[in-house]
């Protein structure tokens, strides 16, 4: 998976795709396991999906956003999170801290969804 952080991604209501489709969500990053239940908030099918947090353990909030817009030459991916961080001050602090490993892990799934996006486009060339 290219969203490498996510160690477990299961969807938990009885339709796997749509507005108010639900997941739960097991993320490592540098301390303890984030264990989340998101709900698709918005689902715009091949432009956007926003997941948003409804609760979770070891995060306060957590609202994810997929954004795919065309253009000329192809097609541009946006990426956009916002995390609340736990421990009131000390977490803001944390937060800030840890901020340029989230962005260098963040630049790396970007690095793995473009090759894969690549591999696929070259895919779809060789052999339709």
């Amino acid at each position: 998976m290219w969203f490498d952080t996510f160690k477990k991604f299961e969807c938990t209501s009885e339709s796997p795709s749509g507005l108010g489709t639900t997941y739960y969500v097991e993320e490592k990053v540098p301390g303890p396991l984030r264990k989340i239940n998101f709900k698709a908030v918005s689902w715009d099918v091949d432009k956007l999906l926003v997941l948003s947090m409804t609760s979770g353990k070891n995060v306060n909030s957590y609202e994810i956003r997929w954004q795919l817009e065309e253009n000329q030459s192809g097609t541009n991916f946006y990426f956009k999170e916002e995390v609340g961080m736990p421990f009131g001050p000390i977490g803001k602090m944390l937060g800030r801290i840890g901020q340029p490993t989230a962005d260098k892990m963040v630049a790396n799934m970007l690095y793995k969804l473009k090759e894969l996006s690549e591999l696929s486009e070259n895919h779809k060339t060789i052999y339709s």
